[in-house]
């Protein structure tokens, strides 16, 4: 018989993450999941509430002879990524997440998973349950939003929060401990186009770049995956400067934090080109051969379909694969302060061609401000050259490391003495709350860690279950032994 999620150990972990991924809980829909966190707080007799954007913070009083410490703030986002394979039927509005075991991994039934940040969620959510686990006075703050703009951690004022730490838990490598991570900013570029009438002679195409791993667009740009949208505007580029192929539609990617693993296009050609799916295949076999090692699974397919009655003005076809070709994807620049960390990069996240607008998503990240907006600039150059509307929004600011930090040698010593090897300090290129709530919170003392989470922001989504264990015996060590406030003379504090 199938193990359960709910017969793992550390079961009061695995059963809050469990009830959670019962739950609907897509970015800016997250009503369902803040009534849930409410009634948990309040079902333990907790100090609950919500703030003005849905925010939720629960406290609990230290553990008997630890109320001399500092309080702690735990930190994790409610709101999880929607990702499903092409032939999953799945939906995300009404239904929870199909869960099973497999090996030393749990693992979703063709979605995300939702361990990013799920699994921070249900740590905090059982320390807050927990009536034999020794801690300091613990404030919990459940943020929303964090997947899709980052406003719940943007709307949480300054003054609500009590802690002097913050433990955010939304890392995904057991062994690093994190100190700083990248800000972002959204490129959007919006074109129109005239649509002209489908010679009927041409024959119609369906063109499909299916089988990329996808990942995070921060912590996974770094491995050179295919990016679907990339790929798809390489063949049409050949295609259309080749043989003088017409564009109908283009519908790739989804999320601007998930790197795109399928794209279709709708294109038609002169039958006169006798050439052309010859051509198409050598392509598609050089593409695949490029990236062997890395996207194994790779598949293009070229297939013959009814004609559509219109497509994109030809001269507007060319400025399109033109300025696709021109903007950047992947990694742009690699830190030179820190050693194998990626400075600054960009994901071509989205793109539709359809009835007359042309609409491309963009999520660019750097970890110093100034190079985030030179390539958001020159992404905004090479999409005007065609003729587009380029807008910017959304930026959020980069987490600057304090390698001083008091409770990182907390970390750093207790790590040490629990595993018998030094952890990875490092910063991350993503985006992490802790930025943001640096703003209005400029003296909290800010760390970030979690389990072992692999594929985040796509279907092969997975957590690690020894890495939770692990993880578990790791906070509830930091938290026995977490810092003391500090007395002034005469007894006052």
């Amino acid at each position: 018989m199938p193990i359960e999620v709910r017969a793992l150990e550390p079961k009061s972990i695995w059963n809050k993450f469990a009830d959670l991924n019962a739950i609907p809980r897509p970015s800016k829909k997250e009503e369902r999941v803040i009534q849930f966190m409410m009634d948990f707080g309040k079902s333990l007799n907790l100090e609950t509430f919500s703030d003005a954007v849905g925010n939720v913070i629960i406290r609990k009083p230290a553990t008997s002879e630890m109320d001399d410490r500092k309080m702690i703030t735990l930190q994790s986002h409610l709101d999880m990524v929607h990702q499903k394979n092409s032939d999953t039927v799945f939906d995300f509005e009404t239904q929870g997440i199909e869960m099973f075991v497999d090996g030393d991994w749990v693992k979703a039934k063709g979605t995300t998973l939702g361990a990013d940040n799920g699994m921070g969620v249900a740590a905090i959510m059982a320390l807050l349950e927990s009536t034999d686990i020794p801690h300091p006075a613990l404030e919990a703050l459940f943020t929303i939003d964090e997947e899709t703009g980052m406003t719940g951690a943007m709307g949480l004022e300054g003054g609500v929060l009590q802690g002097e730490i913050l433990l955010n838990l939304d890392t995904e490598e057991d062994d690093e401990i994190d100190i700083g991570c990248a800000g972002g900013i959204d490129v959007t570029a919006l074109g129109a186009y005239q649509l002209e009438s489908v010679n009927p002679r041409y024959q119609a195409y369906k063109v499909e770049v299916k089988g990329l791993k996808g990942g995070h667009s921060g912590m996974d740009i770094r491995k050179g995956l295919g990016n679907a949208n990339k790929i798809m505007n390489r063949l049409l580029y050949h295609s259309v400067f080749q043989f003088d192929a017409g564009l109908c539609e283009v519908d790739g990617g989804g999320l601007r934090n998930a790197i795109p693993r399928e794209s279709v296009a709708t294109i038609v050609v002169n039958p006169a080109n006798e050439e052309f799916q010859d051509r198409f295949h050598s392509w598609a076999e050089e593409i695949k051969k490029e990236l062997l090692v890395v996207e194994p699974d790779l598949m293009i397919s070229l297939g013959a379909i009814e004609s559509p009655e219109n497509s994109m003005e030809y001269s507007k076809v060319r400025d399109f694969v033109r300025s696709m070709y021109t903007a950047h994807n992947g990694v742009y620049a690699m830190s030179a302060s820190i050693p194998d960390l990626v400075e600054t990069s960009n994901n071509i996240a989205r793109i539709v061609v359809k009835d007359g607008v042309i609409k491309i998503s963009c999520l660019t990240r750097s970890s110093v401000n100034s190079a985030k907006m030179n390539l958001a600039h020159a992404l905004k150059s090479a999409f005007e050259l065609a003729d587009y509307k380029v807008t910017s929004d959304g930026a959020y600011p980069g987490w600057n490391p304090n390698p001083n930090s008091e409770i990182l040698k907390v970390l750093k010593s207790k790590y040490e003495s629990m595993f018998e090897e030094k952890p990875k300090v490092v910063a991350c290129h993503a985006g992490l709350e802790c930025g943001i709530l640096g703003q209005n919170y400029p003296d909290l003392d800010m760390i970030s860690f979690g389990p072992t989470i692999r594929g985040a922001h796509s279907p092969d989504e997975r957590v690690q279950i020894s890495s939770v264990q692990k993880f578990w015996k790791f906070l509830k060590a930091v938290l026995a032994d977490s810092p003391k406030r500090k007395y002034r003379k005469g007894g006052g504090i």
